[in-house]
């Protein structure tokens, strides 16, 4: 590595840090019980929405209360996505007069935006009309952040509160969010971008002059439409000049603003943040990059400030960068190492001293690869899944990185919400161990941890583990899933891999060289991403309707505090560990192998 990448990453990490305190105090106050200036600020709106949909914002809900209201809303969210996209041939905004999805597609699609995955088996501006963009796939980025955030903050309730029957109303917390979190800034980033050339308009498409005129060979079809065939029995083709460009518009730059501050990470183009339209420059590349971890770890800090100890919303934070820095470092200098096969090959892959070199393939050259590694350990630690950079084009080691932080449970720092209370579900397990370990009940935030809480906990650390690891059994073992591997051996392996890993884990990234639009993998992996976000979600209310229902349990000299150095260590191993011993013999077929190979 050189040092202008420390420099890159150093900066974006002191910045981060920067931020996100204030940002964090400012959601503790959004979320508050009590009156503060922020809820009596836009408290008009938010009362005007209540008398509307006939909310009773003073019900309290109990956790079963609060996992049915959110099961019922996402499902009227899957079934309108659904409809959008099966109808959009007749609707409006839809310049380029694309036809319906098929309903495999069309439920994967709304499956996978309602759940934040944003899983994408299609490419956006060849595929979805621009009211389908607007109504449906960036009004569910708003709705699924919220919906995570929700989850949350029900959870952290549970360790605040004390002898309580309810842990707070869903319908509150998820206009809250909405309304005070994601769109106020949402627009401010929206603006930005579009100041730096992302588009934002309702225009066709525009075909414009190419610079230099060329040809492909196309086919010689008869009146039926069948191919024309030679006297040596091949296909007969003709050239036909190229001479002009079709370039995609639509209103990208609010739909990337939501995908980015909620930890969405589907695309409006299919080259998603490598699209010269979605990000544009530099600057525009930085401002994605903090919108990508403002929320994540801003409520880090949020969660230190609802529990009345905000030295424990610090330590989670530290236990997240200790994974995260290192593995942000092991990306980044994989690939300035450059690709094992052409040192092999005795290749310099560095143009000169003053000026790296390494693996630019499939990278964007206005951001280099301390910018694009930076990108790819960003949106694989959080559940955003955004690119800018083609992840297939990765070393063996560079992508080894991402797919491991997915691995984890993307609790580093994991999606909107669904990071946090994943990595809550991780702190339980490591207090119950360090019980285990001095002989006694363990205990967290002042809430004694008992057999309930532990089984809870350990079934939202073990159920996305299951659920990547047999469903990549099942992929490997089906000739219509092995069938769209498009490169053979140790990375088609990864290709499975990654794909079932990232749905399992709401992340929605992939490895390009798999197809993934045909029935099984739009129906299994619709599967995989509802059993993962639902499961994970219910199992937490679970937890925290249990523990709000005790009392504070005063610290003692047998109390371990859950706010120090040793916790930190304590925690991350727990994380590690977890990880390592379910996935490392996955990764040992994949990219272990694949590095293995390819170095000699």
């Amino acid at each position: 590595m050189t040092a202008n990448d420390f420099i890159q990453i150093g900066i974006y990490l002191v910045v981060m840090l920067l931020l996100i305190k204030p940002f964090g105090r400012y959601m503790a106050h959004v979320y508050a019980d009590q009156p503060n200036r922020i809820t009596r600020l836009g408290g008009g709106v938010e009362r005007f929405i209540y008398r509307v949909c006939g909310i009773k914002s003073d019900e309290d809900m109990s956790w079963k209360r609060y996992a049915i209201t959110l099961l019922a809303f996402n499902f009227c969210g899957v079934l309108a996505v659904y409809i959008f996209q099966r109808t959009q041939q007749w609707l409006p905004l839809n310049p380029q007069h694309f036809p319906a999805l098929s309903p495999d597609l069309s439920m994967n699609t709304a499956i996978s935006f309602v759940t934040t995955t944003n899983w994408q088996a299609y490419s956006g501006e060849s595929t979805m009309s621009y009211l389908t963009q607007m109504a449906a796939l960036a009004v569910q980025n708003f709705l699924s952040a919220s919906t995570s955030i929700a989850v949350l903050i029900a959870v952290v309730r549970g360790f605040a509160r004390g002898s309580a029957k309810g842990i707070g109303n869903f319908w509150i917390d998820l206009t809250r969010t909405t309304l005070y979190v994601l769109m106020p800034f949402s627009l401010v980033l929206a603006m930005l971008l579009v100041s730096q050339g992302v588009i934002q308009n309702l225009k066709p498409y525009v075909d414009v002059p190419v610079v230099q005129t060329s040809s492909y060979a196309q086919p010689v079809t008869d009146a039926a439409g069948n191919p024309v065939k030679d006297a040596t029995g091949h296909a007969e083709t003709k050239a036909v000049p190229l001479t002009t460009q079709t370039l995609p518009m639509g209103p990208a730059a609010s739909q990337i603003a939501i995908k980015m501050l909620g930890t969405n990470g589907g695309g409006f183009f299919g080259a998603n943040s490598a699209h010269p339209y979605e990000n544009p420059t530099p600057f525009s590349n930085f401002l994605e990059m903090l919108a990508i971890l403002m929320i994540p770890a801003g409520l880090c800090i949020t969660f230190g400030e609802m529990v009345g100890d905000r030295r424990q919303g610090w330590a989670i934070l530290a236990t997240m960068l200790m994974i995260f820095i290192p593995l942000t470092l092991v990306v980044t200098a994989a690939e300035q190492a450059g690709n094992p096969v052409l040192h092999s090959l005795s290749i310099d892959q560095h143009a000169s001293r003053l000026q790296s070199g390494g693996n630019m393939e499939g990278k964007e050259t206005r951001f280099g690869i301390a910018a694009s590694g930076l990108f790819t350990a960003l949106s694989t630690a959080t559940s955003c899944g955004a690119v800018n950079n083609q992840h297939d084009s990765l070393t063996p080691l560079g992508g080894l990185v991402p797919m491991w932080l997915i691995q984890l449970g993307e609790v580093v720092f994991g999606g909107v919400g669904s990071g946090l209370y994943g990595m809550l579900a991780f702190a339980v397990v490591a207090v119950f161990i360090a019980g285990l370990m001095v002989g006694r009940t363990p205990e967290y935030l002042g809430k004694k941890i008992e057999s309930y809480e532990m089984k809870m906990a350990s079934l939202a650390v073990l159920i996305p583990s299951a659920l990547a690891v047999v469903g990549t059994a099942i992929a490997v073992m089906t000739p219509a899933a092995t069938a769209t591997v498009g490169n053979p051996g140790a990375h088609g392996f990864s290709e499975i891999l990654y794909t079932v890993t990232s749905v399992t884990n709401n992340n929605g990234s992939a490895l390009s060289g798999l197809s993934a639009n045909i029935p099984f993998w739009n129906v299994m992996l619709s599967v995989c991403m509802t059993l993962a976000r639902y499961a994970l979600a219910i199992t937490m209310l679970a937890l925290a309707g249990s523990v709000a229902a005790k009392n504070h349990v005063p610290a003692s000299a047998g109390t371990l505090p859950t706010h120090t150095p040793l916790f930190v260590i304590l925690l991350t191993c727990v994380i590690i560990v977890v990880g390592a011993l379910t996935f490392l013999p996955a990764l040992a077929l994949g990219p272990i192998a694949e590095y293995l190979m390819s170095a000699h």
